[in-house]
């Protein structure tokens, strides 16, 4: 069984080390990194990368929204997960542009937070369920949007709306009679059509549309 490598960035030193501690208790997962900020996190990372950042978002010298986008400019592949008490939907909004693939308020329970690491590894796109309904109404509230096309391949808009469905790479490969290598290079092709950063703002877009 492959272990996910996961790093938390976490100004409150008992929830990290809480935080810490629950990762490691949890079959296929490890902590390998929990950093107060993220002044050094460029260099740490380069030192031991996580596949997986739980990142705060109201983090002390760099926010946790900056923080996304320094991630995703030096370590395209780690993916980020905001773990955050805030709720509001600009700092919701924020956090998927700049490029977060999951969003998490810090009252969700154990369960779900080792829940949310194995979706979001698993090709998910984890949400608190009040984020989820969020994020849904804003959707609503924007019907009137003209649609756009974004010249997306048949194959691309197969792969991107089997995404909306929930599908994993894992899944996507299956379901498409292709190698996961060939599914990441269709969703890199996606975000740059697309001009997003993230799984969750492709799925975002594309049910706005």
């Amino acid at each position: 069984m492959n272990v996910i490598s996961v790093a938390i960035i976490e100004d409150n030193e008992t929830l990290r080390k809480s935080l810490s501690d629950l990762l490691n208790i949890a079959e296929g997962i490890q902590c390998i990194l929990a950093l107060p900020n993220l002044l050094n996190v460029v260099s740490e990372f380069r030192k031991q990368l996580p596949s997986i950042v739980l990142m705060d978002i109201g983090l002390p010298h760099i926010s946790g929204i900056e923080g996304v986008r320094l991630v995703k400019e030096n370590f395209d592949n780690v993916e980020v997960i905001m773990f955050t008490v805030f709720d509001d939907d600009e700092k919701i909004f924020d956090a998927i542009k700049a490029g977060a693939s999951g969003y998490l308020l810090k009252k969700s329970s154990p369960s779900e937070i080792i829940e949310a690491v194995f979706s979001l590894h698993n090709g998910g796109a984890p949400m608190s369920a009040s984020i989820a309904r969020k994020v849904i109404n804003s959707f609503h509230n924007n019907t009137s949007t003209p649609k756009k096309t974004f010249s997306l391949t048949t194959r691309e808009s197969e792969i991107l709306h089997s995404l909306v469905d929930g599908f994993s790479y894992q899944k996507l490969a299956e379901k498409y009679f292709i190698s996961i290598s060939t599914v990441r290079t269709h969703i890199k092709h996606i975000y740059e059509k697309l001009h997003v950063n993230s799984k969750a703002e492709a799925v975002a877009k594309i049910l706005k549309n």
